[in-house]
């Protein structure tokens, strides 16, 4: 007996893993079940209590912790991560080799370039205004490009750009854009150093 549910129209790689009470192309609201098409790529391991919505585009040898939820109409790319009780909201765009830690919050519209690294309980926004009458038309996620790294439990405000390879310290609120190889720490956050200037 299967404890686990696929909706129609999903394309799961060969060698992947579902385990227990996972949900995989869930409709979305206004949507039935099988009008959006979801693509898994090979050797997934979609651990218990996963929910993944329709109409997400996922590569190879994705892996997510328990209780992941991931919403509709994303874009992720090969050997991508996302720890337990992570959400990822719709319209995000992840490259290839992202590491999401346990308990972040990947908000609409976010862009998470190849490489990239976001340690647990890390939250990135995208509403400047949260309750604003036109919030919805005026979500702007952040931009984190290729390899950089996102400390523990640092927040990311809306439309954010953090450079390549740059390093945003743990606990840092970051309100300004981030130059490439720029380390930051604080709140709000600020440049203490260039990643050249680390010992690794």
């Amino acid at each position: 007996m299967e404890n686990y549910r696929i909706y129609l129209n999903v394309d799961l790689g060969e060698g992947s893993v579902i385990e227990d009470y996972s949900l995989v192309g869930v409709p979305p609201r206004k949507t039935g079940d099988g009008d959006l098409a979801t693509v898994i790529g090979a050797n997934a391991v979609i651990r218990s209590h996963t929910v993944i919505y329709a109409g997400n585009r996922i590569g190879r040898n994705f892996q997510t912790g328990n209780k992941v939820n991931i919403r509709e109409l994303n874009e992720i790319g090969d050997d991508v991560s996302v720890g337990t009780l992570s959400v990822i909201e719709h319209h995000v765009t992840i490259g290839n080799g992202v590491r999401i830690h346990t308990q972040a919050f990947i908000p609409e519209f976010t862009k998470l370039e190849d490489d990239v690294w976001i340690g647990p309980n890390v939250v990135i926004t995208n509403a400047k205004y949260p309750l604003s009458p036109d919030v919805k038309e005026t979500l702007a996620g952040p931009t984190i490009r290729q390899g950089a790294k996102i400390g523990a439990n640092a927040t990311i405000l809306p439309g954010i750009i953090i450079g390549k390879n740059a390093l945003v310290g743990a606990g840092s609120v970051v309100t300004k854009d981030v130059p490439d190889g720029g380390v930051v720490v604080g709140n709000p956050a600020r440049i203490i150093k260039v990643i050249q200037d680390l010992p690794y």
